[in-house]
């Protein structure tokens, strides 16, 4: 990973804000996704894919269901950038986090979207 794939991958808001709510649970799913973001399935998908595509994430299949976490063999460097974006901007994703938080606690909230 370079630098120039790092921030063309988090320079679109909407993958900004999914990483950064990924950070913030370690994992998500599309569905939590969808409600911290109120977007829609094609949309946050397509975001995460990109994401995944650059190596910032992986992702693990659970039924129909796939959960995305930050890829932890990310250079130090990248991890770093990753940290302090998020430590520094956690305003940003606060309303995404009440959206997401409305969905209740885990594991309730996986059972009621991804089961």
């Amino acid at each position: 990973m370079t630098a120039l794939d790092l921030f063309k991958a988090l320079s679109d808001e909407t993958r900004l804000r999914s990483l950064m709510l990924i950070k913030a649970e370690e994992e998500l799913c599309v569905c939590e996704l969808m409600q911290a973001l109120q977007e829609s399935q094609p949309k946050v998908s397509r975001h995460l894919a990109q994401l995944r595509k650059t190596g910032l994430l992986l992702d693990k299949r659970q039924g129909q269901w796939i959960f995305y976490r930050i890829n932890p063999n990310l250079p130090a460097w990248a991890l770093k950038v990753i940290d302090e974006t998020c430590s520094a901007n956690g305003e940003l994703i606060e309303q995404n986090l009440a959206h997401l938080k409305s969905m209740g606690d885990r594991p309730d909230r996986v059972r009621s979207c991804c089961e």
